[in-house]
């Protein structure tokens, strides 16, 4: 296939294929109507003039769908700038709760129940092991981000959490941590499992569990999810305040794909790049059938209004601006002097806007790159088919 290769070029020639075969819900249809419609005259926009060269060119809005690959650049920016207020002079530690495979099955019956679970039995292990008077003896901070997916799409749920190395005890000092690791991660393994293993328990036994239908399976996968090992890791690896903040965002705005990756649409093929983390990080090209492609990309579909990014501990929203600058007297140190904002809110604002909206003109460069027109939206509607 020739010309722009994306997401949306996928979408345009297998969806309405894969619609007739397997019906998709109110919430995938709708991340997939955004996708296809974003950056499209169906969105509206503004026609942008040189009052140079008299060149026009039409800028169209992004649909701002968080599925999509197109419209995170912005959100991120934004998202880093707001997170710079609580970032620490601290080391940071990367530390990733991975689900066994096992329970993919039960993911796809009751996806936000399972998440949620992630989350909270995530933050219990970690708060477990902060609170350790043999640790480190208080609160620890903690930012999490769902990802759901694995480098070849497939359904592979984790949890990335950047945590603060040290915890502000109930007396209000602070308590740094010392190693490289944060904590023992079999220790973590260990306990993460016994904690979601008993919280699936109770689940099944107040009914969120009800897709379940087969009472044998629940002892029987349960049972066998005690007797495997739980993949946890943990790595020290961030004590700049920028590199901090950098990191977290590329994580918390990551989509299940970007389009840089696909590389090729062909017949009843996609080809998309991938790296083998087996393989030591090789990229690697994989070939899949479009409605196979399809299929992948929309396990990634979250549930409606379900938080993906959660903060906990002493990055709480409640007592976040108090606890943070109780630790930041501890450290001896000012909010100013941590992170140094070299622009104000308005000022990154503008910034933002300018990076949106370019003042000078693409084609002679001059800086005479004007609205001239508001372009109106086509009215579409999204429900049975993805194109009026």
């Amino acid at each position: 296939m020739t010309g722009q290769v994306g997401l949306q070029a996928v979408f345009d020639r297998f969806l309405p294929g894969y619609q007739a075969q397997h019906p998709l819900n109110p919430v995938q249809q709708r991340a997939c109507w955004h996708i296809e419609q974003c950056r499209t005259e169906a969105l509206g926009g503004l026609q942008l003039h040189c009052g140079q060269c008299g060149y026009e060119q039409p800028q169209f809005h992004s649909c701002r769908d968080r599925h999509c690959p197109q419209c995170q650049g912005q959100a991120q920016q934004a998202w880093s700038e707001q997170q710079l207020q609580a970032v620490l002079p601290v080391t940071y530690y990367h530390v990733i709760f991975t689900l066994p495979h096992t329970l993919n099955g039960w993911v796809e019956l009751h996806p936000e129940v399972i998440y949620r679970l992630l989350f909270q039995c995530t933050w219990e292990t970690l708060d477990h092991f902060g609170q350790d008077p043999k640790r480190l003896q208080g609160r620890l901070g903690m930012t999490a981000v769902l990802h759901t997916w694995g480098q070849n799409l497939s359904r592979h749920v984790h949890l990335h959490c950047l945590v603060p190395g040290g915890a502000l005890t109930e007396a209000g000092d602070w308590n740094p941590a010392k190693s490289n690791y944060l904590f023992p991660v079999k220790a973590l393994s260990r306990y993460f499992r016994g904690r979601m293993v008993s919280q699936l328990r109770q689940s099944v036994q107040r009914g969120e569990l009800h897709r379940v239908t087969r009472p044998a399976e629940v002892d029987t996968l349960l049972n066998s999810l005690m007797q495997c090992g739980w993949v946890v890791y943990t790595k020290a690896c961030l004590n700049r305040t920028e590199t901090v903040v950098r990191y977290l965002a590329r994580y918390s705005r990551k989509t299940a794909l970007n389009n840089s990756r696909i590389l090729n649409i062909h017949h009843d093929k996609v080809d998309f790049r991938y790296k083998d983390y087996q393989d030591h990080n090789r990229n690697k090209v994989m070939q899949l059938d479009g409605e196979e492609f399809i299929r992948r990309f929309l396990l990634h579909i979250l549930p409606k209004g379900f938080m993906r990014i959660r903060h906990y501990g002493f990055l709480a929203n409640r007592c976040r601006q108090q606890k943070l600058a109780q630790i930041r007297q501890c450290l001896k140190t000012t909010a100013a002097q941590e992170h140094a904002p070299s622009e104000s809110a308005e000022t990154q604002a503008d910034s933002m806007a300018t990076k949106e909206k370019p003042q000078t003109c693409p084609k002679c460069k001059a800086e005479s790159w004007r609205v001239v027109a508001e372009i109106m939206p086509r009215r579409i509607h999204y429900g049975g088919t993805m194109k009026a």
